[in-house]
């Protein structure tokens, strides 16, 4: 684990506002942060199973696949090029990149809206 990672953080732009991800100390975040070096990355997101949006990133990163509780808030790898972003609670072996902090669950879902939204990743908010 590269815990240098650890408290590092990227931004997810959604509309107008942008939300501070924290990142995890693993390969997986590294390796996002470091493909964000080179440019925000653009993502258009779906709704699924009433709990997360998720879309591809139109890359492969490297996974950290372990069992965890998901919270609202997560921001997750899925499968190695899909990000998603929870707003709901699951338990799945699944690569955290980071998380959103400072918002309820019931904010969260608030701001990511409903249906397609695109979201921005990048360095700055």
């Amino acid at each position: 684990m590269t815990n240098r990672m650890e408290h590092q953080k990227i931004f997810l732009r959604v509309g107008e506002q942008a939300f501070p991800v924290e990142l995890e100390g693993n390969t997986s975040a590294e390796a996002l942060k470091n493909l964000l070096e080179k440019g925000d990355r653009t993502v258009r997101m779906e709704d699924y199973a009433r709990m997360e949006k998720v879309g591809d990133l139109g890359v492969s990163l490297p996974t950290n696949d372990r069992p965890i509780a998901v919270q609202p808030g997560d921001v997750i790898l899925y499968q190695g090029h899909y990000l998603t972003v929870y707003y709901g609670h699951n338990h799945y072996p699944l690569t955290r990149l980071g998380r959103i902090k400072d918002l309820s669950p019931g904010e969260l879902e608030r701001a990511l809206g409903r249906g397609s939204i695109t979201v921005v990743l990048s360095l700055k908010p």
